[in-house]
């Protein structure tokens, strides 16, 4: 799993940005998806909304939702996440890196960090 995460300056600032710019980052992710799918690699993908959406959940000691949020002082956050069968964990980072040079407000790479987990096929057959 590739992670992107804002590093949470101010709000998702690409809701700022000139249109040029989000429709040349929005078409950047689309062509890269398009790439991992036509490598039979892409599972799934999808970008978040920023934290002025996001709560915290947890059950209550009856079992009911308490929500707490929104969080938008986030330092950090997850913008967005791609699923990927690749065979090695070098071919993961290799298209982290080429997902974090999509272009910014300034027509840029981002550089953003792109977190690189393994994930689990499920639990060990002892703990079975």
């Amino acid at each position: 799993m590739l992670m992107m995460n804002h590093p949470g300056k101010t709000s998702y600032e690409i809701f700022n940005w000139p249109e040029a710019a989000i429709k040349a980052h929005i078409g950047f992710m689309i062509s890269l998806n398009k790439e991992l799918t036509a490598n039979g690699e892409l599972i799934g993908c999808e970008g978040l909304q920023g934290p002025h959406e996001a709560k915290l959940v947890r059950a209550s000691d009856t079992g009911t939702p308490i929500t707490d949020g929104v969080f938008p002082e986030s330092k950090e956050f997850l913008a967005g996440y791609w699923i990927v069968d690749v065979p090695s964990p070098e071919r993961a980072y290799a298209i982290a890196a080429k997902a974090s040079t999509a272009p910014g407000a300034d027509g840029k790479p981002l550089n953003m960090n792109i977190e690189v987990r393994e994930v689990m096929s499920g639990p060990p057959p002892d703990m079975l």
